[in-house]
C-alpha cells in the first residue's frame, strides 16, 4: 500500500510527532510504501521525498525562510498561515509523482494547512486525519482562555476568540486564527476527511458533538512500545515532571505544591530526602529555574537520558490546565511501572484509575495536589503497588501492537468505503 503520511514537524518536536512516527516506522516494516510530506527545518530526519517539503514557516517568532520579522510582517505570511499555495503546489506534484492510495494527515495546520485536504479528495485520495488537538473546536488550539479551561467557541462562535485574545494574549494572532477558522469552516475543508482518529473519548465526544459527523470518528488510543519501555523498579525518591514549561501545563501548580511540601505538610515524610526533577524546556523555563531554586531544573532530554530519569523516579505529575488528549507522558510512565498523579481534566481519566495507578487532583488546586504527592511519599510500597497496575493496564489497552492494529482497521474500513462507492457509482 502507498501510504501519505502528512505532519508539519518531521522531527521529534512533541508528543503528537512521537506517535507519527511509530505508526511510519511500523508502516515501513511491515513493507508499505511511505509518502512523506511536511516542512523544511535543520532538525529533520532524512527522508527521500524532502524535496516537496514547504519551505519554513515559524509564525510564532515571524521568521520566514531565514528572515525575522513581525508575527504580520507581510500580508503573505498572514495569508499563507491560512492557505499555503506552495504547500498546495507541492502536494500536487508529490501526488503526480508517488500516485498514494490513502492519505493519513497529522498535525497539519498553519504550515501545510487544511487547504491540502481538498487537493486529496480532487485527486480521489481517502483522507484520514488525527485529532491530536482541539483546533476544529478552538482556534488556538488549546481550550483555554484567561488561564482557565474555555469551551465558547464549540466549533462554531471562533469569534469568541479572538474577542478574548485567547492565543498568547495577543487579540491581533487570536484574530488571524479565528479567520483561519471561518474560512475553512465556509470553504468545508474538513469535510473533505472520510474518517478521524481521536485519541480519546473526551475528543472523540467534543468534535462529535456537532463539529464533524460522529459515524466519521474513531476512538484509537496513543500506543507505547511495552517491549522498550520497560520498568526498572527502580525508585530514587524524586518525582518527575516532563514535557513543555509553559502555563498551560499547570507546572506552576505543582512548584508551588513541591515548595509547600518542602516548607511543611507532615513530620513523618522525609522532605529534606525527597526532591522534584523538570525535564523539558519552554517559554517559561528562565523564569522557572530563577523562582524555585530548590527544584531540580534538567533542561530538555531525550532518548536514553530521558529514560533513566523517568524510570528511576518514584512517581510522574502531569499537573496540566489544558484539557490533555491522550498524554504520552503518562503512557511513559506507567509503561516504566510509576503511579501517575494527574489532572482531572481531557482525556487524564480515562488513563488513570483512581486509587489504582494513581491519583487524580482538581487542576490548578496546590492543596490538593500537595495532599496527592504526599500520600505517595510517605507510602513506598503503595507506590510499587500502583505502579505494577500502571504497567499492566498499558499492556492491555495502550500497546503498540495493539494501536498498529486499529490504525489499520481504519485504513482498511476507510479504503472499504470508498471502493464500495466507487462501486456505487
Amino acid at each position: 500500500m502507498k501510504i501519505l503520511l502528512a505532519n508539519k514537524f518531521f522531527f521529534r518536536n512533541g508528543g503528537s510527532e512521537t506517535v507519527f512516527f511509530q505508526e511510519r516506522n511500523f508502516l515501513m516494516h511491515l513493507g508499505h510504501q511511505v509518502i512523506d510530506f511536511s516542512m523544511e527545518h535543520p532538525s529533520n530526519f532524512m527522508s527521500p521525498h524532502s524535496r516537496y517539503f514547504v519551505p519554513n514557516v515559524n509564525y510564532r517568532n515571524g521568521h520566514k525562510r531565514g528572515r525575522t520579522a513581525g508575527f504580520l510582517a507581510s500580508l503573505g505570511a498572514a495569508r499563507s498561515l491560512v492557505h499555503n499555495p506552495v504547500a498546495v503546489r507541492n502536494l500536487s506534484a508529490l501526488v503526480s509523482a508517488e500516485g498514494p492510495e490513502i492519505a493519513h494527515l497529522h498535525n497539519i495546520y498553519h504550515q501545510l494547512t487544511p487547504s491540502i485536504i481538498p487537493l486529496l479528495k480532487s485527486a480521489g485520495i481517502p483522507v484520514i486525519l488525527t485529532l491530536h488537538d482541539y483546533k476544529l473546536i478552538c482556534p488556538s488550539y488549546l481550550m483555554v482562555s484567561e488561564g482557565k479551561v474555555c469551551d465558547r467557541c464549540r466549533g462554531r462562535h471562533f469569534w469568541r476568540a479572538g474577542a478574548k485574545a485567547c492565543h498568547e494574549g495577543s487579540r491581533t494572532r487570536s484574530m488571524l486564527l479565528t479567520l483561519e477558522a471561518y474560512w475553512h469552516k465556509v470553504l468545508r475543508s474538513y469535510e473533505g476527511v472520510d474518517r478521524f482518529i481521536a485519541p480519546s473519548e473526551f475528543v472523540a465526544k467534543l468534535v462529535g458533538g456537532g463539529r464533524v459527523d460522529p459515524s466519521k470518528v474513531s476512538v484509537l488510543y496513543n500506543g507505547i512500545d511495552t517491549a522498550t519501555y520497560r520498568p526498572s523498579w527502580i525508585d530514587r525518591d524524586y518525582a518527575i515532571y516532563f514535557g513543555r514549561l509553559s502555563e498551560e501545563k499547570g507546572i506552576e501548580v505543582l512548584l508551588q505544591s513541591f515548595r509547600q511540601f518542602l516548607r511543611g505538610g507532615s513530620e513523618s515524610v522525609g522532605r529534606r530526602e525527597f526532591s522534584l526533577k523538570i525535564v523539558g524546556a519552554g517559554p517559561a523555563s528562565e523564569r522557572l529555574r530563577k523562582e524555585y531554586p530548590e527544584v531540580e531544573f534538567c533542561g530538555y532530554r531525550t532518548g536514553d537520558e530521558l529514560h533513566t530519569l523517568v524510570s528511576q523516579s518514584s512517581f510522574v505529575v502531569i499537573p496540566s490546565l489544558c484539557n490533555e488528549n491522550c498524554s504520552m507522558a503518562a503512557l511513559e510512565g506507567m509503561a516504566y511501572g510509576k503511579p501517575i498523579i494527574a489532572s482531572r481534566i481531557g482525556g487524564l481519566p480515562e488513563q488513570v484509575d483512581e486509587g489504582k495507578t494513581g491519583f487524580l487532583f482538581r487542576p490548578g488546586d496546590v492543596e490538593d495536589l500537595l495532599e496527592k504527592m504526599e500520600a505517595l511519599i510517605r507510602n513506598r510500597p503503595q507506590r510499587k503497588e500502583m505502579g505494577s497496575a500502571g504497567r499492566e493496564k498499558v499492556v492491555l489497552n495502550y500497546s503498540f501492537e495493539g494501536h498498529c492494529s486499529g490504525l489499520l482497521k481504519v485504513y482498511d474500513e476507510v479504503l472499504n468505503a470508498v471502493r464500495d462507492l466507487d462501486r456505487r457509482g
